[in-house]
């Protein structure tokens, strides 16, 4: 039986849900699921400009682990863009950093202060709310 997955840690929810190409007519190509932890790979390694050492850690796994969700975060947004396809953002195997919340009705992830009592959505202020913690 193989190894249960440690749970990658990631800051925060990617701010979108997806991306499609621009400029193509009729139906799409077909969809790239990007993982969160593929996304915060590749945020830490080329926005934050962390080395790998130094992502992993963040991440809460080894520098090998850390090594491959970033290749396979940069395999997945060549396809992409090379065959113009949409990417959408998949949940994944992470743990979020802090208490995160959905909004239903707009779909926007959001954070609140501890002193703050109530989570209804700062985007559209609904009340249709659910925390996507594990």
């Amino acid at each position: 039986m193989p190894r249960r997955k440690t749970l990658r840690k990631i800051v925060a929810p990617p701010k979108f849900q997806g991306y499609k190409p621009f400029g193509i007519n009729g139906d799409s190509n077909g969809v790239v699921e990007l993982l969160y932890e593929e996304y915060e790979a590749i945020k830490l390694a080329d926005y934050d400009l962390l080395n790998h050492d130094e992502a992993a850690k963040l991440m809460g796994v080894s520098r090998p682990t850390f090594a491959r969700i970033y290749e396979s975060a940069r395999r997945k947004v060549a396809k992409a863009l090379t065959e113009a396809k949409e990417i959408i953002t998949v949940y994944g195997n992470v743990e979020l950093d802090g208490i995160w919340f959905l909004c239903t009705k707009c779909n926007a992830k959001f954070t609140k202060p501890s002193s703050v009592e109530n989570t209804n959505c700062p985007v559209c202020k609904s009340s249709l709310t659910e925390m996507i913690n594990q």
